[in-house]
């Protein structure tokens, strides 16, 4: 006598039951083919863009005695304070390597710049302020208030200050991609590197940094952003000029594009 025995397959009968879950198994493996896909072409973008303006660091000096004179030197702005009363040391070491730069006679003018995009919270006025307690005389000292991007900073220097050549002051990794920026203006620029910081806050800062040159290079070659700001004409070393330093310290405050 024939005894008929059904085996049952619980793992394929329900993928024919539910519709939505056979699509979504039909499709896991190109959806992760295609994730990893466009991980892969990100992960080369960002590696092409860090090391493509990386290659600007032949352009940038760390001996104060080897680098070349420029009048005027574009400090770059952040924020004096990290957290109320504590100092960020990314400030401090910009504001110590501008007075390497003054008392070695590298440079004769400083242009802050930064964002001024509160009554609180304004960049250039609190690295003029540094500038003046490192020696530097208020008469070499001028302000650029719209400086609320690295590429507003350098293009500024030259569309409204005048400057086609000079230096910039940051850290190194900073600088690099300052000076990417300038010369892809056409500005004959080098770059002074500030000291580095060598804690938790460099790593996330390098982090964001890298995120950083990718944007650098689709704001050039795709976006061709340019600054949110120009404005009238301000000659460096022309006391008569507005926004000369023969402001008052603490001048009313401007807003951006003033």
């Amino acid at each position: 006598m024939l005894h008929w025995r059904f085996v049952s397959r619980p793992s394929v009968l329900p993928l024919f039951t539910s519709p939505s879950r056979l699509l979504s198994c039909l499709l896991c493996r190109p959806l992760r083919w295609g994730l990893a896909g466009l991980l892969l072409i990100l992960g080369v973008l960002l590696a092409f863009s860090y090391y493509q303006v990386g290659l600007s660091d032949r352009y940038t000096y760390d001996d104060v005695r080897q680098i070349p004179y420029n009048k005027v030197a574009l400090v770059l702005g952040t924020a004096r304070y990290l957290a109320p009363g504590k100092p960020n040391p990314y400030f401090e070491n910009r504001i110590r390597a501008a007075g390497e730069l003054y008392r070695h006679g590298k440079v004769t003018y400083f242009l802050v710049s930064g964002d001024n995009a509160t009554l609180r919270y304004n960049e250039p006025r609190e690295m003029r302020r540094a500038l003046l307690k490192e020696g530097i005389p208020a008469r070499f000292i001028y302000s650029d208030y719209a400086g609320f991007r690295t590429l507003d900073s350098v293009v500024r220097a030259f569309e409204v200050f005048g400057q086609r050549r000079f230096t910039v002051v940051s850290q190194s990794f900073h600088n690099e991609r300052a000076i990417y920026l300038a010369r892809h203006h056409g500005l004959e620029v080098i770059g002074y590197n500030a000291q580095d910081v060598a804690t938790r806050l460099d790593l996330r800062t390098r982090l964001r940094e890298v995120l950083a040159r990718f944007k650098c290079l689709l704001d050039v070659y795709v976006l061709e952003k340019e600054p949110k700001f120009l404005g009238e004409a301000i000659l460096i070393g022309e006391p008569a000029s507005a926004g000369s330093p023969t402001e008052e310290e603490e001048a009313p405050e401007r807003q951006p594009g003033d």
